[in-house]
């Protein structure tokens, strides 16, 4: 795995962070992301586009009513810092009634710009040159780049291929920790992967964070989104001896289906909170004025609970049905149990990079993926074990599914 070079100054910080994002061509020139790339692709040869992950339809119509009802009642100058009390209040609810968690609102909640945002804040607040920042592989993509900002080093564990999905390596995780991790950043349900850890999972993850005195940064965006019925969100904030030292991030946009309103926040002990407003209020310093008492809303009302309920049936129903034609394709297809994503390899149809199959799926199939390099450290043991991979998104209407499907048969001629 690489390691970042320990001190970019002035003009070469830049570099020094589109590097970790895997951007930096050998001569100095940032290229596109490989998601603006295929998305570029999709639109350029009229292919069906399972890269990104956004629905393409709108969540609850009650809860866009409330977001245009707080335009109309005048909710359009900037919201408090930390966030509208009746947001916090909601989340602190939230957080309590599904987990047990009692997190304070006035002291250990905060509002921010979508989950990135709390993300980034947090590892700019808590980590800095010297320390590591330890993430699971392949990891969401905005994670090397915010580590590369705080002047941090990116470790990473990698998650195994198994015929339950992707899980932990325990033993690959010990070996990761050094006494300089000072973050542990957790993500489950995962993205790329869809694993949905277990609870003796993440019981080996607190272990060694606790042993480490490694801090905690849990990224749950798609926590309501556990598509089978055996399978459960576990918070690590709620194993024992975790709350103290676990900052728990989560957002409105995948719950809801309103990815574009950039509603976040984290949640956890008062003084790790105030770290991370420290940061905060110099980033976006606010945000989403009218999206704050929308989301409010949409967190306790007992209709757009149903509402969610009947989306995670339908990403379940739709997941099958592209896993099932992925199969049927000829992928090997690692089912996931929560998001958005599928990870699917190519390997067994001839193809052993995965980002020159997907820049040639769109004339072979008429469809568009992601390579699961995007999500990796380029020659890490993660890199090498999934560079046949790509990932799909089935958060697409059932109609785009099954015209994916129909056209990914073409691979089998």
């Amino acid at each position: 795995m690489p390691t970042p070079d320990p001190g970019p100054r002035g003009t070469d910080r830049w570099q020094h962070v589109a590097r970790a994002a895997g951007l930096l061509d050998a001569d100095g020139t940032v290229r596109p992301t490989i998601f603006a790339e295929m998305s570029a692709l999709a639109a350029r040869t009229g292919a069906l586009n399972l890269g990104q992950g956004f629905p393409d339809v709108d969540g609850p119509a009650s809860v866009a009513r409330a977001a245009a009802d707080a335009i109309a009642a005048g909710a359009n100058q900037y919201p408090p810092g930390p966030g509208i009390p009746a947001l916090r209040e909601a989340i602190a609810a939230h957080q309590e009634r599904r987990y047990g968690l009692c997190p304070d609102p006035d002291s250990e909640v905060l509002v921010t710009a979508g989950a990135t945002e709390a993300l980034a804040a947090t590892v700019l607040a808590l980590a800095g040159p010297g320390d590591e920042v330890l993430t699971l592989e392949p990891f969401y993509d905005a994670y090397a780049a915010v580590i590369a900002m705080a002047g941090a080093t990116h470790t990473t564990a990698p998650l195994r291929a198994t015929p339950d999905g992707f899980r932990l390596d325990a033993q690959a995780l010990a070996a990761a920790f050094t006494d300089r991790t000072r973050l542990v950043l957790l993500n489950t349900p995962h993205n790329p992967t869809g694993a949905v850890l277990t609870r003796e999972e993440l019981a080996v993850v607190a272990d060694l964070a606790t042993r480490h005195d490694a801090l905690v940064v849990t990224d749950e965006v798609y926590e309501h989104l556990v598509l089978d019925a055996d399978r459960a969100h576990v918070p690590i904030a709620t194993l024992p001896g975790m709350a103290e030292r676990t900052l728990t991030v989560s957002s409105a946009g995948k719950t809801f289906s309103f990815t574009g309103w950039k509603i976040g926040w984290v949640s956890g002990p008062a003084a790790l909170v105030d770290a991370v407003r420290t940061v905060k209020q110099f980033l976006t310093y606010v945000s989403g004025a009218p999206f704050q008492p929308a989301v409010a809303f949409a967190l306790q009302d007992e209709g757009v609970a149903a509402w969610v309920e009947g989306l995670v049936a339908s990403l379940a129903h739709r997941r099958d049905l592209l896993c099932e034609g992925l199969t049927a394709a000829g992928f090997t297809v690692a089912r996931p149990q929560g998001t958005y994503f599928v990870l699917a390899d190519a390997a067994p149809l001839g193809f052993d990079d995965g980002a020159r199959f997907c820049r040639e799926l769109p004339a072979l199939a008429g469809v568009v993926g992601v390579p699961v390099g995007a999500f990796t450290h380029t020659g890490s043991a993660a890199d090498d074990a999934l560079r046949s991979w790509v990932r799909f998104t089935f958060v697409k209407r059932e109609e785009v599914l099954v015209e994916a499907v129909a056209r990914l048969q073409a691979l089998r001629r």
